[in-house]
């Protein structure tokens, strides 16, 4: 029994399974501990804002997404990509780091401009005052001055797989926002109140996170203009792609918006914090597994890794889905009596939540090696899914937009995932 202990120990294999085991504990545990205090301060907004007050929040976190997501347009992508050939050269990491950081501030100016009105449109929508609307678009510039940042500080990191400095600054950035959160709400129970106390702990937290990317990129370096020209290639098939997210991403959040009443989004809103579970392994996916996939240059552990990210994905969103459509009716005791009686559109919320994160985590697999789907082609297609879609649900109602999100996840995860497993197979590396 000693010697086969001996021997098991002795192979490639156990030490493999014991450096996972010892990451995934280590990390996992920490995240849990970041999306628990994120998602106590969630649910903190949920019951303490009234309904009108968390639907206008609803749309303008919404939205902040939608502006992070235009001023990025496939530049973290790129710098990831690029970033992965030389992870182990400072000077040149460095320059990767400044060079994105560079196109991510003035692509930022933008997005600015496409998002805003828009915004405002939704929010007149909803009866919110000038002076409402004012405070929300001023209290929206310190999160998004720190969601420029960020994503593409955190890329350095990660690529040395230098994780725990990386989660001690996100467990700071949460516990910050959970106590400025508990402090104001409770005094001034309004949207733009939310939305400062989530961003100002992003912004301190960014100067941390300057020193954790300075240990392995020389920050001194200037903008290189042939990083600038990779990662602007990569942006040229992104950006078509990352538009339309912008739109289908949160086409739910955007027809109740327009159809809905005021309650639908701050209903829709509200479940969908549940679905933060889902946040938990898609961190753990983009922290270890993501960037490991972006250095891989052995086919065939290529192909292995595709499998078990895919197998690991269907099993967890199983185990969730079945466990929120058992617990829905004790869940939604969380969010208050506002969001009782929301049982079934929970556990749809789950489902549309699981598909999504599916679709998106198999995207992020394939483009960290700096691969783009044809983004016309996507993009044709998916109009013609979701315009179908739009067609078979009832857009009017909560139910019917949940179902839509469906719907449009399931594409969005076999397109994906086919086109990951059509270039992992189709792939020959010298």
């Amino acid at each position: 029994m000693i010697s086969f202990v001996q021997k098991l120990k002795a192979t490639p294999r156990y030490s493999k399974v014991v450096e996972w085991t010892k990451l995934i504990s280590v990390t996992g545990s920490v995240h849990i501990i970041v999306q628990a205090v994120s998602f106590i301060s969630g649910i903190l907004v949920i019951r303490l804002l009234t309904l009108q007050e968390f639907a206008l929040y609803t749309i303008a976190n919404t939205m902040l997404g939608t502006i992070s997501l235009l001023s990025d347009g496939g530049i973290s992508t790129g710098v990831m990509a690029q970033g992965g050939k030389v992870w182990q050269d400072k000077q040149k990491l460095g320059a990767v780091l400044v060079t994105g950081l560079d196109l991510r501030i003035k692509f930022a100016v933008g997005s600015l401009v496409i998002s805003i009105p828009i915004l405002i449109y939704f929010l007149l929508q909803h009866e919110a005052s000038w002076l409402t609307i004012l405070l929300i678009i001023v209290s929206l510039i310190p999160a998004f001055y720190a969601m420029l940042i960020d994503s593409i500080l955190e890329i350095v990191p990660k690529l040395h797989q230098s994780i725990i400095p990386l989660q001690k600054n996100q467990l700071m950035v949460a516990m910050g926002r959970l106590m400025i959160t508990g402090l104001t709400l409770f005094f001034f129970p309004f949207t733009f109140v939310a939305i400062i106390a989530a961003g100002i702990p992003r912004i301190i937290g960014n100067i941390r996170l300057k020193k954790i990317a300075a240990g392995f990129a020389d920050t001194h370096q200037h903008s290189d203009p042939e990083i600038r020209h990779n990662i602007l290639q990569v942006v040229k098939r992104v950006l078509p792609g990352a538009l339309y997210f912008c739109i289908s991403g949160q086409v739910t959040i955007w027809l109740i918006s327009i159809f809905g009443k005021t309650s639908d989004v701050a209903q829709l809103g509200a479940i969908g914090k549940i679905t933060m579970l889902l946040s938990v392994v898609s961190a753990l996916m983009v922290t270890l597994v993501v960037p490991r996939y972006a250095r891989l240059q052995d086919l065939n552990k290529l192909k292995s890794y595709f499998w078990k990210v895919q197998l690991a994905l269907w099993a967890l969103s199983i185990t969730l889905v079945t466990f929120v459509g058992f617990f829905a009716k004790y869940i939604l005791m969380i969010l208050g009596n506002k969001y009782s009686g929301l049982s079934y559109e929970m556990t749809l919320s789950m489902i549309s939540g699981s598909m999504g994160l599916m679709g998106g985590l198999s995207y992020v697999l394939y483009s960290s090696r700096g691969w783009v789907i044809n983004p016309f082609l996507f993009i044709g297609i998916s109009i013609v899914v979701l315009t179908l879609g739009i067609w078979i649900c009832d857009v009017n109602t909560l139910v019917g937009c949940i179902k839509l999100d469906i719907f449009t996840s399931i594409f969005f995860y076999l397109i994906h995932s086919g086109y990951c497993a059509y270039k992992v197979y189709t792939l020959k590396i010298e």
